[in-house]
């Protein structure tokens, strides 16, 4: 939020200044939505306004995760007018990103209602944003993934490559103590060595929903089937009607559009 702010050169806002007396009069900006939309990031506004003004106010007429429609006031924020109009592209940026990926959540969320599955997230995420946007997605609905590299095993396409013909359970005995063990299989041989060696979450990619509900009836019901590769809101539910799961979504995160909403000064 600070490196945002930076970038907008807020403390440099030369069109604010032309206001003179007028920029140091207390004013009100209404976050409105535009369209039909999920909230999340409003705890985001308030730290973006706390930042440049620790006496702004900052009043949420919604709840983070909910749907609210065109006409919408979002939040209330009450500072100097320079505060309102120096952080508000900040706070607009931020609150229309996470909005935008909380929508598409909830999306997929509502696809697979009833079927038991639940929908995650990727690491195809905007770079310095994961935790923000992975925050966003629970906003949405869904539930939290691995958001590092240290987080789980995840042993995928290129861990097998440079295995070749290797002992996966060895390889995977080493793996630190507690943290969870996912494994990537492409083919029914990768999946028998993975079942072989006691792996217990399997990360079904880029396969349609018949040959998910096959490796899910192979795998049995002690062994977790999650479903990624291309799943869309418009396909999401084919693969939890097939048994997987869990099902993520790189385009959460990667491809949400922003959501539409504006800020509003009403004249004194």
């Amino acid at each position: 939020m600070r490196r945002a702010l930076q970038e907008d050169c807020v403390a440099d806002d030369v069109t604010t200044r032309l206001l003179a007396a007028a920029a140091r009069r207390p004013a009100c900006a209404q976050f409105v939505a535009e369209g039909r939309f999920v909230v999340a990031g409003l705890p985001i506004v308030e730290l973006v306004y706390a930042e440049l003004d620790p006496e702004v106010r900052v009043d949420a007429a919604c709840a983070e995760g909910e749907w609210v429609t065109a006409g919408a006031v979002l939040a209330c924020v009450r500072a100097s007018a320079a505060t309102l109009l120096g952080g508000e592209r900040v706070a607009l940026n931020f609150l229309q990103r996470l909005s935008g990926v909380a929508t598409v959540t909830r999306r997929v969320v509502e696809a697979v209602a009833g079927t038991g599955s639940r929908i995650t997230h990727t690491r195809k995420t905007t770079p310095g944003l994961r935790a923000l946007e992975t925050y966003a997605v629970v906003a949405g609905g869904g539930v939290e993934n691995r958001r590092s590299l240290a987080g789980a095993v995840l042993w995928k396409d290129n861990h097998w490559a440079l295995l070749g013909a290797g002992d996966l359970a060895r390889a995977l005995a080493a793996a630190p103590s507690g943290l969870p063990i996912v494994v990537e299989v492409e083919d029914d041989a990768q999946l028998e060595r993975a079942l072989a060696a006691g792996v217990r979450h399997i990360l079904v990619d880029n396969q349609p929903p018949p040959r998910v509900a096959a490796w899910v009836r192979r795998a049995g019901p002690d062994v977790t089937i999650q479903a990624s590769g291309g799943i869309t809101p418009e396909t999401a539910r084919a693969y939890a009607e097939a048994g997987a799961q869990l099902i993520s979504i790189g385009a959460l995160t990667h491809s949400a559009p922003a959501a539409p909403m504006r800020v509003d000064i009403p004249p004194p």
